[in-house]
């Protein structure tokens, strides 16, 4: 594989990353604060639909995009109010949550544009526009250092940059401010939380609205930076790749990039090599694109014993009289 190969996969890893990583700190926010997130999945794709919905329809996808986080924070109200108000099974929430997007996504895409479930394709402004970094023309034929910046690192949707530096905004939030500290001590002790006269229930909130917020620019980068619209069940799985990641890296942002970008490389290479030749073995191009998802399975039989979630995640807090 010679060096423009690999600039072309990596900046392909790139793309490929960005509605991961968005869903992966959107679930340890949450997790972190002890809900746990399974309906990642079905936040992304309704939100997918909208953005792509009302980007189609109004030709800004930026009204689209807010129309996509706007439906996200809603199904993560309602998470919220089912786990946290009257709650319920985090978990049961959360599978109700994809099933219902599942669904309703479909149903309306055929009711509003009849196509058989998905929306018309988007070009122009409703499409989100590729960013040129500075500099990134001259460097071009700079040896090394032109194809990393300009081959790579330029020429990516606004959001990819936006979902980069969420992650040292997720870490600093989380282990820098008193915010962050709240969150994290409400994921391990809501009870002593409550007692320093802090509301459990205004934290867990906050954590999910912000998941919500998170889950929406995955969706929408989804539908319309990556694709040219909306298309059934276009989320594939990514909700639980971003659960698998999130629980391979502990809990912590910086890790969480580390993985979701190994998840993304697997997808680049799935998609860029249609069969590889490993010690005379000739994969075909569906055990490629499988890897991701067995990696996932791989990570989570090896993981979840040995990666320790906080300690009152998936537990409703029962305030003492």
């Amino acid at each position: 594989m010679d060096f423009m190969v690999l600039v072309q996969v990596l900046e392909s890893t790139m793309r490929l990353a960005t509605p991961l990583l968005f869903a992966c700190l959107a679930g340890l926010i949450s997790e972190r604060a002890g809900v746990f997130d399974i309906g990642l999945e079905g936040k992304m794709l309704v939100a997918a639909f909208m953005a792509a919905s009302i980007a189609f329809v109004s030709g800004n996808v930026w009204i689209g995009v807010a129309a996509a986080v706007g439906v996200s924070v809603a199904m993560s109200l309602m998470h919220g109010l089912a786990s946290i108000t009257f709650r319920g099974n985090q978990l049961i929430s959360g599978v109700a949550i994809n099933f219902l997007a599942a669904g309703i996504t479909v149903v309306i895409a055929q009711n509003w544009f009849r196509q058989g479930g998905r929306t018309p394709s988007l070009s122009g402004d409703a499409r989100m526009a590729r960013i040129d970094l500075p500099f990134a023309e001259a460097l071009r034929d700079v040896p090394v250092i032109g194809p990393i910046y300009h081959g790579i690192l330029s020429g990516h949707a606004l959001l990819v940059y936006v979902a980069l530096l969420c992650v040292p905004l997720t870490w600093f939030m989380l282990f820098r401010t008193r915010f962050g500290l709240r969150l994290r001590a409400v994921g391990e002790n809501p009870a002593a939380v409550d007692t320093a006269g802090v509301s459990v229930v205004g934290l867990r909130y906050g954590a999910v609205a912000i998941c919500g917020v998170l889950c929406g620019l995955a969706g929408a980068y989804l539908s319309t930076g990556l694709s040219a619209g909306f298309v059934k069940d276009m989320t594939a799985g990514r909700g639980f790749i971003a659960l698998a990641a999130m629980i391979f890296a502990k809990w912590r942002p910086w890790h969480a990039m580390g993985a979701v970008f190994l998840f993304g490389l697997l997808e680049a290479v799935a998609n860029r090599f249609q069969n590889i030749d490993i010690l005379g073995v000739n994969l075909p191009v569906q055990a490629m694109q499988a890897l991701p998802y067995i990696l996932t399975v791989v990570i989570l039989a090896g993981f979840v014993g040995k990666a320790i979630p906080p300690r009152a995640g998936g537990a409703a807090y029962v305030k003492e009289h």
